[in-house]
């Protein structure tokens, strides 16, 4: 057992009293010492050495094993009993064997005034006593005294010093809390202003582009009037599409610029149910899109009614840029009771031309995934997906 598991054990507290086995190895250590004090504390007048005399130095050693949680109490108490010990049944014993260990527990307590006056009260009348009863010289009251004066006064300055140190580490440990606390909330300050500027600068490029190719489209819509409606089609997809993406960043830069509570940014309101306005605009850009849903459709948290929108948008976008000319796509969110299944799955043949086998052309998805790449396979709590749902993403819902 290392030093700091024995610190450990000798320092839990048991009991109703909170008595450690350390305050019972200290308590053996005052009772041997008091007894030895019992034994040599012989003079004029003393009482006799018997079981008696052995019986009372123990009675008074039972304080300290309260020391722990009473240390007031505890030297109180030893005060107390050796008083009624020289009162009643007296052996020119010393008061240092028993007092050392309260008066260092009380100043460490940082009852320092009762740590002092005790004793000294003690020393002042022991000098009358010994004094009236053996008329002793000044000589023999310092040799008999200053021995218990100089342990005592080391026990009081050795538990104020402790008690010192104790305030001194628990003041450094405060104020290195304080500066901790501090630095964290400079480098939220730091991140918060990083994070207008961001913002500031987003609006500056992004929101001025979008918004002029929104005036753009519909100048063009305007010189184009009745003529060529798929070109007009494809404008006002254009149109519609810088829109919305110009009120969405708008609604992301404001929680840029605002913060949040827990300093997340949170998604811009809205998810699947968006997928009509997005389907339109794919198939004004020449795609055209099915949505088949599965499923009761029901409403969504936000958070994953917003990633799921993301997804079907990300995988049309896919559409659009790989599938090739005249491809045509299927989005088929499937609602589970726990989970929400996306495909997104699209018949063309790629941007590049296929060499001629004979064969048609495999369907193929986008933005899904296999099963080794979907954790959320069987949804929630285990469920297993329904047979009508297709291979794809799975959200948990």
């Amino acid at each position: 057992m290392d030093w700091v598991s024995l610190r450990r054990v000798l320092g839990r507290p048991r009991g109703r009293f909170g008595i450690r086995l350390g305050d019972v190895g200290m308590a053996a250590v005052v009772l041997v010492a008091v007894e030895l004090s019992v034994v040599t504390g012989g003079g004029p007048g003393a009482a006799p050495l018997n079981a008696e005399a052995y019986l009372l130095g123990a009675v008074l050693v039972l304080p300290v094993l309260v020391r722990n949680r009473y240390p007031r109490f505890e030297l109180l108490a030893c005060s107390v009993l050796l008083l009624l010990y020289y009162t009643f049944d007296r052996r020119d014993i010393s008061p240092a064997p028993l007092l050392s260990v309260p008066l260092y527990d009380a100043a460490v307590a940082g009852f320092l005034v009762a740590a002092i006056v005790i004793p000294a009260a003690y020393m002042a009348i022991g000098l009358v006593v010994v004094e009236l009863s053996n008329h002793s010289g000044l000589v023999a009251l310092i040799n008999d005294f200053l021995p218990s004066i100089v342990v005592l006064a080391l026990a009081i300055m050795l538990g104020d010093t402790v008690r010192s140190r104790r305030a001194l580490a628990a003041e450094t440990a405060e104020r290195l809390r304080v500066a901790h606390e501090e630095r964290e909330a400079e480098a939220a300050r730091r991140v918060a202003e990083e994070r207008l500027r961001i913002a500031r600068d987003l609006h500056d490029t992004v929101a001025h582009s979008m918004a002029t190719i929104t005036v753009q489209a519909g100048s063009a819509l305007h010189v184009l009037g009745d003529r060529d409606d798929r070109l007009r089609g494809a404008l006002t997809a254009i149109r519609e599409t810088s829109k919305h993406a110009l009120r969405e960043m708008r609604a992301t830069l404001g929680q840029l610029r605002q913060g949040t509570g827990n300093g997340a940014i949170q998604m811009a309101p809205g998810g699947l149910d968006r997928l009509p306005a997005l389907r339109d605009a794919v198939t004004a850009a020449g795609a055209p899109v099915t949505i088949a849903v599965e499923g009761e459709q029901r409403p969504l948290p936000p958070s994953v009614d917003e990633v799921a929108y993301r997804i079907v948008q990300e995988s049309l976008t896919n559409v659009l840029r790989h599938a090739g000319p005249a491809a045509r796509a299927t989005v088929r969110p499937c609602y589970e009771p726990t989970a929400l299944g996306i495909s997104v799955i699209d018949d063309g043949v790629g941007a590049l031309p296929q060499a001629d086998s004979g064969q048609a052309p495999a369907k193929k998805e986008r933005g899904a995934a296999d099963d080794r790449g979907v954790p959320g396979r069987r949804g929630l709590g285990g469920v297993p997906r329904k047979a009508l749902c297709p291979p794809g993403l799975a959200l948990t819902a």
